[in-house]
Parts: C-alpha cells; sequence; structure tokens
C-alpha cells in the first residue's frame, strides 16, 4: 500500500510540474526599477512575454512606483490617468492580455529619463490549439524609437528559458503514463 501512494506522489508532483508554464521576469533583468543604466525597452526587446507570465518591479517605495498607462501618456510621461498604480516597492503585475503594456516611473523627471518600458505580451504558452479568430488581429502599435545611451557593461542575463514545446509536453505525458503503467503492474505482482 505505501508503494503505491509513493507512485501516485510521485505522478502528481511530475503534472504539477509540467503544468506551470508562466514565468516571473525581473524587469531590467537585474537590479531595482530606477533611473539606472538599464535601458528598460532594449531588455524588454530581448524577452519574450506571454499571458499567465508575471512582470516583477523592484524598488524604493518611498522614492518611486510604477503606474500602467495609455500609449499617449507612456508618449508624454502622462501618470494623471493611470490604468493601475503601484507604490509598495516590490510590484508585481500579471500580464493577462496580449498586446503592448506600458508602464512609466510615478515621478514625471524619472519617466523623462527613460524610466519607462513596453512590455509586448504574445499569446497563452499552454493553449496548444487555438480557435482561429473572428475577425483579423489589429496591428500591434509601433513603440516610438528613442536614442539609445551608451551600452550597459555586461552583465548576467536572468531571463528565463524558453517555454516548453507541445512536443516535449507530449512525450512528458507518455513517460509519465508508462511510468504510472509499470508501477501500478509492480503492485499487482507483489
Amino acid at each position: 500500500m505505501a508503494n503505491s501512494f509513493i507512485v501516485i506522489s510521485v505522478l502528481s508532483l511530475l503534472l504539477l510540474i509540467q503544468s506551470n508554464d508562466a514565468y516571473e521576469f525581473l524587469v531590467g533583468g537585474s537590479g531595482d526599477w530606477s533611473l539606472a543604466s538599464t535601458n528598460y525597452n532594449q531588455w524588454a526587446e530581448k524577452s519574450r512575454f506571454q499571458i499567465g507570465d508575471t512582470v516583477l518591479f523592484k524598488y524604493e517605495a518611498e522614492k518611486d512606483s510604477v503606474v500602467e498607462v495609455s500609449k499617449d501618456d507612456y508618449n508624454n510621461c502622462n501618470a494623471a490617468s493611470p490604468i493601475a498604480k503601484y507604490s509598495d516597492g516590490h510590484s508585481m503585475v500579471k500580464l493577462n492580455q496580449s498586446g503592448p503594456h506600458y508602464f512609466i516611473s510615478g515621478l514625471v523627471e524619472n519617466c523623462k529619463n527613460n524610466e519607462k518600458v513596453v512590455i509586448v505580451v504574445m499569446a497563452d504558452r499552454s493553449k496548444h490549439h487555438q480557435s482561429p479568430p473572428s475577425s483579423p488581429p489589429s496591428p500591434v502599435p509601433a513603440v516610438e524609437e528613442l536614442p539609445s545611451p551608451p551600452p550597459a557593461p555586461a552583465t548576467e542575463d536572468n531571463n528565463p528559458t524558453p517555454a516548453p514545446s507541445a512536443a516535449s509536453s507530449a512525450v512528458m505525458s507518455f513517460v509519465c503514463s508508462v511510468i504510472a503503467f509499470a508501477g501500478s503492474s509492480a503492485l499487482y505482482v507483489i
């Protein structure tokens, strides 16, 4: 009886590990949300965000905040009409829909000095079979190109690995099924 409990526990754990496809990204890759040398849009362009992912903004709550705004408010560093405002110093924002998400510093001067980022969310990783859209998707608005600051010194890349493909999920499911069958067969032999 103890063997069947162990087999079921291991299989349950494997299935839980397999189904977690969302990632958490630290905005900028490392360090805090600040006027540092990090170019947030260059970082965001190197990352692949999908529905269900979370972005983490770390900053000193007494000195700064994060504001999600419209494209126009992003371009004008206007935090007066926010979609959402975060001010706890450790703000986790779950990306629940595809398309561009515009974030700026709550301090106008910081925003004007490029403490802002556009995060473009692709689609949900977990939906391997999607029905065709009822109408053609609207084009993603172009992001205004800003001059790049001098390149920052090389740092460790803290971006997560890409999501597993549908094929790897199918292989993992097959392997788990074989293990479950072998485990249950072994119980009948004993």
